[in-house]
């Protein structure tokens, strides 16, 4: 560890929160939402920035947009792409020597930092475990594992329902599909718990040493995972990635490929089935709705993914001179798509704070992304949070909240971090800390 580098490190993330602390305290909603404290409610700040224009820009910079129609265009535009992660987050995790060579951090050093044809070569590799019929295959396990998982609660009159449920039942999903013990599920909502936080950028050190600690124990346990299966002749996904042939990036883009799927996919879906399962717990109609016709799980997934999209944004960069409802951006201008935002978009939702599953167009929130960037493991997300809330109050209808309802410290990423509950008919208190 140098101590003159991490005193550089430190200097610049106080630089940087007294920038932006500074820039909140003027109430700008640009500000409040890219800002460094996680918002109890960022939804009015999205509608005012909508109310800016189609496509605005901030005084430091960047474009934003929070329409629909404009967010779909852009994600999907080959003119734009992705920014590598140490140029759009700028925090160097990297703290003893030898790491850059040797720790893959998954949010930042796979396809969710690259464009193609890295991206496309990389994606390739793993897609073919997430197609229709492949997933058709896999819900079966699926299923298994939420059944499983509520025969472990069926008795428990008092649980929390994201520590002892949301998290357990994505993590066990992917472990499966990984074909990687899940008996480490705790470690694997820890990594994921630490990762995710990453996209907010940094706003400590001490922070920076935790996130170090975390990608040090991932690398390890999923180089040694990757380095088993290439002496073995399995048929898994990580063990074909293990046989094949690593590009410029080596072993270690596996590793972080292998990490993304393992990490980013698990956070989203547990966030989904909190949310979810909060809005059924609050909505009487709504659950006997579900309870009298299972088929309606799907759709609520969906409209619970449109209202409370476990990512809120993303950054796009202008490969290009590119004009984009009006505004001329010139290469390298960086535009936030506001995902949170556009799904609320009343020109493609009408009414659109208003929950119904039943909306013609449910499917059509961009809580997934679109174009190449669209969430590879969006199937599997979907196939598990539907199974999950079905089954659970299919099982436990008569669960309410028992206590405080606490969300994540995060930006980007939205979900609960507990719901206490209990049999319905005790005494329920709902709020945020």
């Amino acid at each position: 560890m140098n101590p003159l580098r991490e005193l550089k490190i430190g200097l610049k993330t106080l630089a940087m929160r007294s920038f932006v602390r500074g820039l909140t305290l003027t109430r700008d909603p640009v500000a409040t939402v890219l800002g460094r404290t996680a918002l109890a409610d960022p939804y009015p700040h999205y509608e005012r920035i909508r109310a800016r224009g189609e496509v605005s820009r901030h005084l430091v910079g960047l474009y934003l947009t929070a329409g629909h129609g404009t967010a779909k265009s852009v994600l999907r535009d080959p003119r734009f792409g992705v920014e590598p992660a140490v140029d759009h987050v700028g925090v160097d995790w990297n703290i003893d020597a030898g790491d850059a060579e040797r720790l893959a951090h998954p949010m930042e050093q796979s396809i969710l930092t690259m464009n193609p044809p890295e991206h496309t070569r990389l994606r390739r590799l793993v897609a073919p475990w997430f197609t229709a019929s492949a997933l058709r295959e896999f819900t079966p396990r699926a299923q298994e594992i939420v059944d499983n998982a509520l025969d472990d609660l069926v008795a428990r009159p008092r649980f929390d329902l994201v520590t002892d449920y949301a998290s357990r039942v994505p993590v066990e999903v992917i472990s499966a599909l990984l074909d990687i013990p899940a008996a480490d599920r705790f470690q694997f909502a820890r990594w994921g718990s630490v990762l995710a936080g990453t996209l907010d950028g940094i706003r400590t050190l001490s922070e920076r040493r935790a996130v170090h600690r975390t990608v040090s124990e991932m690398t390890e346990f999923l180089s040694y995972l990757l380095a088993r299966r290439r002496i073995g002749h399995g048929d898994d996904l990580v063990s074909r990635l293990a046989h094949t042939e690593p590009g410029e990036g080596g072993v270690r883009e596996l590793v972080a490929l292998v990490g993304l799927l393992l990490v980013a996919g698990f956070e989203t879906t547990v966030n989904a089935i909190g949310s979810g399962a909060l809005r059924l717990m609050g909505d009487t109609e709504l659950r006997a709705a579900l309870l009298d016709d299972s088929e309606l799980a799907a759709p609520i997934v969906e409209e619970t993914l449109r209202l409370e999209p476990p990512v809120q944004f993303t950054l796009r960069k202008a490969l290009e001179p590119v004009e984009v409802a009006g505004q001329e951006l010139a290469p390298g201008a960086m535009l936030v798509v506001l995902l949170a935002g556009a799904n609320r978009d009343p020109l493609m939702f009408p009414d659109p704070t208003r929950f119904d599953p039943t909306r013609a167009n449910v499917r059509e929130h961009l809580a997934f992304s679109v174009g190449a960037h669209y969430c590879l493991g969006a199937g599997l997300a979907r196939i598990t949070a539907t199974a999950a809330l079905d089954g659970l109050f299919r099982r436990r209808p008569d669960l309410a909240p028992a206590g405080t309802v606490r969300y994540k410290q995060t930006r980007n990423i939205r979900g609960c971090s507990a719901i206490p509950v209990e049999a319905a008919g005790a005494r329920i208190s709902l709020g945020r800390s």
